[in-house]
């Protein structure tokens, strides 16, 4: 499976997971706690920087 076609596969589950109640009812608590929220920001800044590593270790680095 090719890293474009496993990313849209994440970002497909991601979209169709916010759209769960439940989901939705904690991304509010989160919200409405600024410590919470400061601590999800960090932690999808560090998800996102991760993800982008493993990205180029798996499609490697190109020359320009």
């Amino acid at each position: 499976m090719s890293a474009i076609r496993i990313a849209v596969t994440v970002v497909g589950a991601a979209i169709t997971m916010t759209r769960h109640p439940v989901v939705r009812a904690g991304i509010r608590a989160v919200a409405a706690n600024p410590k919470a929220r400061e601590t999800a920001i960090t932690m999808t800044r560090n998800a996102a920087y991760n993800a982008g590593v493993v990205a180029r270790h798996l499609v490697g680095r190109r020359a320009p």
